[in-house]
């Protein structure tokens, strides 16, 4: 989010330089810098014990394969987040979330908080924003996910820490 009014007060900002950070937007009123936001959301590679991951294609994504993702909730960690997302999208059980790294997403301001998810092998029972899943080796993945640029990195560094540490 990029501020150009004051939430507090309603004032136009202006740039003031404000310490390393450079030009930020401050409102003389309230006398406060707003840092731009960026939106918090989680991104997810689902493994099961198969070592098998669930990729998804949604309506906005067209053909192209992504990882479960979604918007943090206000007062929500992003384990829980990224718990509740795997099973409302999938409809899977998660034994257990770990996080990965954070991406920036530039395009959609969003930072992107990466996790592994191991659950286990079911079917799906698919939310009403996924149009298709389906289970891929791991040596599968990257290729499957050559076209969405932050689940194919979420996915390499998650292919990299099972192969470390094993299912």
């Amino acid at each position: 989010m990029k501020f150009k009014f004051c939430p507090h007060c309603g004032d136009k900002l202006i740039k003031k330089e404000i310490g390393d950070e450079g030009l930020i937007p401050f409102c003389r009123e309230c006398d406060t810098p707003l840092f731009d936001l960026p939106v918090s959301c989680v991104i997810v590679l689902a493994v099961n014990e198969f070592n098998e991951a669930a990729l998804i294609r949604q309506g906005s994504e067209g053909d192209r394969f992504v990882c479960v993702s979604g918007y943090m909730k206000i007062g929500e960690d992003a384990e829980i987040c990224a718990k509740r997302e795997v099973e409302e999208e999938l409809g899977v059980e998660v034994k257990s979330v770990e996080y990965i790294k954070s991406y920036p997403f530039n395009k959609k301001e969003m930072i992107m908080f990466g996790f592994l998810a191991k659950v286990k092998k079911a079917d799906f029972k698919l939310s009403k924003e996924v149009d298709f899943a389906n289970w891929y080796k791991l040596e599968e993945v990257s290729k499957k996910l050559e076209n969405a640029y932050i689940a194919r990195c979420l996915a390499l560094d998650c292919i990299e820490r099972l192969e470390r540490n094993g299912y």
